[in-house]
């Protein structure tokens, strides 16, 4: 087997596969044919600079055709694919360069200092470069479902980020989301706005487009609200799927209107709240279907393209996947999980003996299951358990805030209390009289157990790599 062949070199070559928007090189239409050359050319640079089968590359790319070549170019040849977020600084590549040991480093030019502070000792290729497909195509490698295809680090939401390592048989087990929650239809423009180094860009960014017989669209560039909706409108796409935290943002910070072109919302990473989902409909007449996955696992649950989602859910399990709830926390048969993992990268092979638990509190009610929080973000006060979520949309709802965070804090008198850091919109003034205002507001929305009984502001919140909310980083820190 060889997933790139099936994946593109069996689609129409002369069919449209990949629009790339960036500074660089403006807007590029990519053709399977192109797509094809391109990733066995690339495949062929690989192998003149020593890379072999079984052997890692380390991507420092941000969303350009580079990033999509060089992955594909890796399991083209039985490569392993480790894509990197450009946020990452020295030491957190330095720490991803050692656990690794990387065979070549493919990096944007913009992103080479911080990487040279990273010392790596393998051959590294900058890229835009003129000659990067100027080499002999790489033949396709004979592969079976085991051999290992790419790393993926998780987000570091609660820990340390590791190494997870996923097998060929990854990329074929991506169709069961593709087909049953992505759904972009078929000769339509998909846009994921992921970057590269979360789970969801790796999945969704060009593979679930193409296995649904969709163009995959790309842009290198900042987020924008008001940039977003017009790129939306302008490449016509009809599969949006987006982080969270950006559709909260477009919400707060945009004039939402009809886009009359798209067809489909998604989003995962963290629970959506129902406001925003509703907010977006009543604008476009189309409703965001979150789903949830993890890094481990990959997609596990969501409503299908033809299903009406119910605002607040993450969906029902996948066809097949085996979900159930044991004393509120989210749990998994990995033998049903065509996505599971293979191994940590440290060698330790996946649990696939025992259920899978995934550290993440959910309620189910027929077959349907609502995100409340992680293990550790619940917060027990005085005798009471509070979700953050709830809070946290108590207080997004207020005209004033942009992004709320709830952690507990440590209490004399309570032993833990609720605490919010609120981010403001612009123009609004950080006052003591808008702290009251706040603490009212959501009192007059939630049970009075569950306001927050110190707020504190921040310019941002604390997020990882992949744009995952890191309470963890709030946790016993006043300002």
């Amino acid at each position: 087997m060889n997933p790139t062949q099936d994946l593109i070199e069996r689609a129409p070559q002369d069919s449209l596969a990949l629009i790339e928007l960036s500074e660089a090189v403006g807007r590029r239409e990519w053709s399977f044919a192109e797509i094809v050359d391109g990733t066995a050319r690339l495949a062929g640079r690989f192998s003149e600079l020593g890379v072999q089968r079984g052997d890692v590359v380390l991507m420092l790319v941000g969303n350009r055709s580079e990033w999509v070549l060089s992955m594909l170019a890796c399991w083209r040849i039985g490569a392993v694919a480790l894509p990197c977020s450009e946020m990452l600084r020295s030491g957190d590549l330095r720490s991803r360069i050692t656990s690794s040991n990387p065979a070549l480093i493919v990096a944007d030019i913009r992103n080479l200092d911080e990487l040279s502070a990273a010392e790596p000792s393998c051959p590294v290729l900058a890229v835009p470069a003129e000659d990067l497909l100027a080499c002999d195509p790489a033949p396709a490698a004979n592969l079976s479902e085991n051999d290992p295809a790419i790393v993926i680090f998780t987000s570091g939401t609660t820990s340390e980020p590791v190494g997870v390592v996923h097998d060929q048989s990854w990329l074929v087990g991506q169709e069961l989301q593709a087909k049953n929650w992505f759904g972009a239809r078929a000769g339509t423009v998909a846009w994921c706005t992921a970057a590269p180094g979360w789970s969801k860009s790796s999945r969704n960014t060009f593979l679930a487009p193409w296995l649904c017989g969709a163009a995959a669209l790309i842009h290198d560039g900042r987020f924008d609200p008001s940039e977003r909706l017009e790129i939306v409108e302008r490449e016509a796409v009809a599969t949006l799927c987006q982080a969270p935290t950006e559709y909260r943002i477009i919400a707060k910070r945009c004039n939402l209107g009809p886009l009359p072109r798209l067809e489909s919302m998604l989003a995962a990473g963290e629970a959506l709240d129902a406001g925003v989902i509703e907010a977006f409909h009543s604008a476009t007449g189309v409703w965001i279907r979150d789903g949830y996955g993890q890094t481990e696992t990959s997609h596990l649950t969501g409503f299908a393209a033809n299903e009406q989602p119910i605002p607040g859910s993450m969906g029902r399990a996948l066809p097949g996947v085996n979900l159930w709830v044991d004393n509120g926390e989210l749990v998994v048969d990995p033998a049903s999980v065509p996505t599971f993992f293979s191994h940590w990268l440290d060698g330790t092979a996946a649990p696939k003996d025992k259920p899978w638990r995934t550290g993440d509190l959910v309620r189910e009610e027929n077959g349907v299951f609502f995100f409340v929080g992680r293990s550790d973000d619940l917060i027990n006060s005085s005798g009471y358990r509070i979700g953050p979520l709830e809070v946290e949309a108590a207080l997004e709802s207020h005209p004033s805030v942009a992004e709320a965070a709830v952690v507990g804090e440590p209490d004399a008198e309570r032993g833990i209390v609720v605490r919010a850091v609120v981010v403001v919109n612009q123009g609004v003034e950080e006052s003591e009289q808008l702290v009251v205002e706040l603490k009212e507001h959501v009192r007059a929305l939630t049970a009075p157990y569950k306001y927050p009984r110190i707020i504190d502001f921040a310019e941002d919140l604390p997020r990882t790599t992949s744009g995952k909310l890191q309470r963890s980083a709030l946790r016993g820190v006043r300002q």
